[in-house]
């Protein structure tokens, strides 16, 4: 335990400051978003800006008791804060409520705990913790495979729980494991893989199967290999079939009816402006009607009139766009990319790879949430369900943030004391 008044003493005050500005903002906005002519001032528990009050105090207090805790605590018990929150992910699937189609929270009287928020930071511990205890980069194809589950065991009970969104941040490991010396071919396969998937959910299956016959044919008759070069063209072929005929699958088959649907709708294949399409098309009519400077402070016509469903929990920048217009939405971004940003500075001054790779496991969970988020609210993402940092209402995700960043800034405030 740190003494009391050594608390302070190396914590990076910036990152302390992002975080509250962040916070104050994200509360405002949930203010605004809840607010009509019968709305007072005064902090009104029952509502959702009271209870984000509430969480608010929850999340500086939680974390003022991890600053003070010692870094060991944190390093010693990664596989076991690991352990027992995928044990928590298997319980919700058992005796956990449904919300929103997802059945993924424990509910006790009114207080309700998502798990797989507190998953992304067990599993940065876990992650952080196995690659330091090995001593090498992640070159090795036993040190890959163990990464990879550590990774993938957590994001496989989330996508159980029909929550597509939140499995998807778990892919933002990919880019700590790339930091760590994974093979940039891993990344640039990632990326074919996904221009590939895009391609077989614009274009008719039939016809992309027809150029890759026609590509792979081609090349067989007009070009000389040797055997082991055919073997691999006829299994690359073999390959892009199947990845075709399943992504289709997956998408209108495995995937829930609404999930599908918002693809869909994004993709421009199908057309609902009253359904599932309904959220996208208030959300893009509120942040374009706060043209250059937004209409101003509680004066947002979409915000207060409740056109657009859910608008403070992940639709909450709607109301940064309509109320703050393109100059607040501009600073607010640059002040979550600053933030973003200060946690990588921090993570390259760690002398352990412990402390660093958290470091990086906490940027880019955040980078991912930004994207996907603000991406999915102005048209180019479809709608997953993923909360805003800092500013979407609730206490899970608040708290879950909260653990996740100051865990950090303790590691970073040890970092002349953690040697490896």
């Amino acid at each position: 335990m740190r003494k009391a008044k050594n608390i302070f003493a190396n914590i990076d005050i910036i990152t302390v400051l992002l975080y509250l500005i962040l916070v104050l903002f994200g509360w405002v906005n949930i203010y605004a978003s809840q607010y009509n002519d019968d709305t007072l001032f005064a902090i009104d528990f029952t509502s959702r800006y009271g209870k984000q009050f509430y969480f608010i105090a929850i999340s500086l207090i939680t974390a003022l008791i991890i600053l003070i805790i010692d870094w060991k605590f944190y390093y010693s018990l990664s596989f076991i804060i690991f352990g027992l929150v995928i044990f928590s992910l298997i319980a919700v699937l058992i005796i956990g409520g449904v919300t929103n189609g997802a059945m993924s929270w424990f509910q006790v009287g009114s207080i309700k705990i998502q798990p797989s928020e507190l998953a992304k930071f067990a599993t940065a511990l876990a992650l952080a913790k196995f690659f330091n205890m090995q001593h090498t980069k992640s070159q090795k194809i036993l040190t890959k495979l163990y990464s990879y589950l550590i990774i993938l065991i957590p994001s496989f009970l989330i996508i159980l729980q029909n929550d597509l969104g939140t499995a998807l941040i778990f892919s933002s490991f990919i880019l700590v494991l790339y930091r760590e010396g994974l093979s940039i071919n891993i990344l640039f396969l990632v990326l074919i893989l996904g221009v590939l998937c895009l391609l077989s959910l614009l274009i008719n299956q039939m016809i992309l199967i027809y150029i890759f016959s026609a590509i792979a044919l081609i090349s067989l008759l007009f070009f000389r290999f040797n055997k082991k070069d055919v073997f691999a063209i006829i299994i690359t072929w073999l390959l892009s079939i199947i990845f075709v005929l399943g992504t289709n699958y997956f998408v209108n088959e495995v995937l829930a009816p609404h999930h599908s649907k918002r693809i869909n709708i994004l993709l421009g294949k199908e057309f609902d402006p009253y359904g599932a399409g309904y959220n996208l098309i208030q959300s893009k009519i509120a942040i374009g009607s706060g043209g250059s400077f937004g209409k101003g402070f509680l004066s947002g016509t979409q915000t207060r009139f409740d056109f657009v469903p859910e608008q403070s929990t992940d639709f909450i920048f709607c109301t940064i766009g309509e109320e703050w217009g393109f100059l607040g939405s501009f600073l607010f971004i640059m002040l979550f990319i600053g933030l973003i940003f200060r946690i990588i500075i921090l993570s390259e001054r760690q002398r352990s790879s412990f402390s660093r790779i958290y470091g990086y496991s906490v940027a880019c969970i955040l980078f991912l949430h930004f994207t996907i988020n603000i991406g999915m609210t102005i048209g180019l993402l479809p709608t997953v369900g993923i909360p805003l940092p800092f500013i979407s209402y609730g206490g899970s995700s608040l708290l879950g943030f909260t653990v996740l960043l100051f865990i950090f800034l303790n590691l970073d405030s040890y970092r002349l004391e953690i040697l490896r």
